[in-house]
């Protein structure tokens, strides 16, 4: 068995589909199974009809969208009657309270991948290919309650191999990605693009052979291709620099995506729905050595910074303790850190979090903020024991003109990463993908 993730670009349109039933049908021998994000916009169209409805104001843009999906896939004009009646009831209902809350709006969200996958699902059928549709919550897939960033229960795995081993052998399983349920049958979603961990979570639950996720990129690169034109593939890397890159904003996976594969120990291979021919990028546990000092590079732009400055830290043990428990409990995701003997330097994606704890660390010293940073990251297994590596990458965003503000660099740490300015990205990259790579 194998899983195969489509995403929003590789289901975006009929032509776009045809080539996913092509490529489905073609590993049909390996028992694949389909994981689906919604068709491309969807989700952004359903998250605006609900900010639209908590406003007072009904929109039916989503709903055209998948209508004019429908339309070009020629399935039937009723396909997804139910769903749109129940979308519809539930904008009325956001817009009548005026409240979106994170439950509703998880809820509203679910209906990009609950369409796409019946409309896939329907065309496969008609071209060939028995499929059938499924909400992954029918097949084991119970979560906890954390609405917008929801994780599968303990346990569930077996619920759902129970539940697989029922479906029939000749139709491909068409799953929805991205959402699930929780003990109270309240829809919940695993954070927006986690249609990627969906596959991981059921590749690794199911022991497939492999998880695939295909995508509109030649797998993973060593920059990002719509900065770096020269950008090339990577057509193997372990699974640790794989989590490095997603989590420092590589665009191919989900942060969370590697995790249950790294336990299941089940390679996740990167593909390109339009150069199916393509080997894509192979993650997993060992990989060949790469003859570059670095594997890629990665950034992950609008960040805030908060700096700490308070001569009380000077050789109080304890101090940084309070200082995360002040910013544990207003819930900041700190990303990149630095101290010294008075001042802590931090830095969050969420800007609303990190104000909020600043208030309250600005009892203990003074607090600054500064917001458009950028996390530029290099990672590679070999950083480690390359000699002045870091001094030639400091060296090389020097010469762009790109000033750097905070560095963070640990033991044995097989990423470098450096904090700059947004506005700074292009320039930063392409140096120091010229130097890290041009020359190989």
């Amino acid at each position: 068995m194998i899983v195969m993730k489509f995403g929003g670009s590789s289901v975006a349109n009929r032509g776009q589909i045809e080539k996913v039933l092509s490529i489905v049908d073609s590993a049909r021998e390996r028992a694949p199974v389909v994981v689906s994000s919604a068709h491309k916009g969807i989700t952004d169209a359903l998250v605006n009809a609900a900010k639209a409805a908590a406003a007072g104001e009904l929109v039916t843009t989503p709903i055209d969208l998948q209508r004019q999906l429908l339309a070009q896939l020629e399935c039937p004009v009723d396909l997804l009657d139910d769903c749109f009646g129940e979308l519809s009831d539930l904008l009325r209902g956001i817009s009548l309270v005026k409240e979106l809350s994170p439950r509703s709006l998880d809820y509203v969200s679910s209906f990009g991948e609950r369409m796409s996958v019946r409309a896939i699902a329907d065309f496969f059928t008609r071209n060939g290919l028995a499929a059938r549709a499924h909400d992954v919550w029918d097949l084991g897939f119970i979560t906890d309650d954390a609405f917008g960033r929801a994780r599968p229960l303990a346990g569930w795995e077996a619920n759902c191999q129970a539940a697989f081993a029922r479906l029939p052998a000749n139709e491909v399983a068409v799953v929805t990605g991205f959402v699930g349920k929780n003990r109270e049958g309240e829809i919940t979603t695993v954070g927006r693009n986690g249609s990627d961990l969906t596959a991981s979570l059921l590749g690794g639950a199911l022991a497939a052979e492999e998880v695939q996720i295909w995508t509109d990129t030649d797998g993973v690169m060593t920059a990002d291709p719509s900065v770096v034109d020269g950008a090339r593939n990577i057509p193997q890397m372990r699974f640790d620099e794989a989590a490095e890159l997603a989590y420092f904003g590589s665009r191919v996976l989900h942060p969370s995506t590697l995790l249950p594969a790294m336990s299941s120990d089940i390679p996740v291979r990167v593909l390109n729905t339009n150069r199916p021919a393509h080997p894509g990028t192979v993650i997993q546990k060992v990989a060949a050595p790469s003859p570059n000092a670095a594997t890629s590079i990665a950034y992950k732009e609008r960040q805030s910074v908060l700096v700490l400055r308070t001569t009380r830290m000077f050789g109080q043990a304890g101090f940084l303790a309070r200082v995360f428990e002040i910013l544990g409990r207003r819930e900041v995701d700190v990303d990149m850190i630095s101290t010294s003997e008075v001042s802590i330097s931090l830095t969050s994606a969420d800007r609303p979090a990190l104000e909020a704890a600043a208030d309250q660390l600005a009892t203990i010293g003074k607090v600054e903020l500064r917001h458009g940073k950028t996390i530029l990251a290099v990672v590679g297994q070999h950083l480690p024991a390359r000699p002045g590596i870091g001094a030639q990458v400091l060296g090389a965003v020097a010469g762009a003109g790109v000033n750097v503000e905070m560095i963070s660099y640990g033991m044995d740490s097989i990423n470098f990463t450096m904090l700059i300015d947004d506005a700074d990205i292009g320039r930063a990259v392409k140096v120091l993908h010229e130097m890290l790579f041009a020359a190989v």
